[in-house]
């Protein structure tokens, strides 16, 4: 299973959590690109060398960059704006492959909630995007994954998944995320079983209906039992992200997720 380092995202930099990941059994991990976490506009060739020299020496992995969609909008009605997200990408891109990253999860994008433009232009604008991004990513050895988020223009599986069906190219898949989906009334299971093969990654996390969490396992509404059922008959669990978010010993709080998931059924190992 991979461990996703959000849970630091002020208190130390990826590279320091993820030290501290490894002390306690864990040895692969995606990173959001937050600063000061990890941003590649503050690491120099130099930072970014020593940082995969500590990877290496840890035994550790990066599975994947996720480059967020707050600060930026491949859907945006800007050209320059769109420009600006597809250089941002870039660099994050450029990382993964100093890293040796096979995965960088993106944004499809969001559109003005009021008067907003039509899903046609919106669409549009985000394929012209894509057009920039995909050469990047395979020139670089990564593959580009979608995520699904309640803010952004394309909320449901069934939407990214038209949109990974009419790229169609192997370097454009999905993350899936199980609390986002749950939190828009989605059902994670059926959505996992029926759209897996668009599917690359799956964060896990559990929330509610009414406020959008990230939250430990058992607490919200998502089956975990039938979930990981789900998974183990389509991704499999080295393609599953654990996506708690918790500020307070977030080490605790991934030792006890992996029990719970364990108890629900899963397959994690020792």
């Amino acid at each position: 299973m991979i461990i996703n380092t959000f849970s630091y995202l002020w208190s130390s930099t990826a590279i320091d959590a993820i030290a501290e990941l490894v002390d306690n059994g864990y040895e692969t991990f995606e990173v959001p690109i937050s600063s000061p976490h990890c941003w590649p506009d503050e690491l120099s060739g130099p930072d970014r060398a020593a940082i995969y020299a500590r990877l290496n020496e840890y035994g550790a992995k990066i599975r994947s960059l996720n480059a967020g969609g707050y600060d930026i909008n491949l859907a945006s009605p800007g050209a320059n704006m769109r420009r600006k997200s597809v250089e941002h990408i870039k660099s994050v891109i450029d990382l993964a492959e100093a890293w040796e990253v096979p995965e960088v999860v993106i944004s499809p994008g969001t559109r003005r909630p009021m008067i907003s433009p039509s899903l046609e232009n919106v669409y549009g604008w985000m394929y012209e995007s894509l057009e920039n991004l995909i050469p990047l990513a395979k020139q670089a050895g990564t593959r580009l994954l979608f995520e699904n988020t309640p803010y952004c223009f394309t909320p449901t599986i069934q939407d990214l998944a038209g949109v990974v069906s009419t790229v169609n190219d192997d370097s454009v898949k999905i993350v899936y995320d199980v609390a986002n989906a749950a939190y828009i009334g989605e059902d994670p299971v059926d959505s996992l079983l029926s759209y897996h093969e668009s599917i690359g990654l799956v964060h896990i996390s559990d929330t509610g209906t009414e406020t959008w969490g990230h939250d430990p396992i058992g607490t919200g509404v998502i089956d975990w039992n039938e979930l990981g059922n789900a998974a183990r008959e389509t991704c499999g669990v080295n393609n599953v992200v654990l996506e708690i978010i918790r500020e307070q010993n977030p080490v605790q709080e991934f030792k006890k997720a992996t029990q719970d998931l364990k108890n629900q059924g899963w397959e994690l190992g020792d």
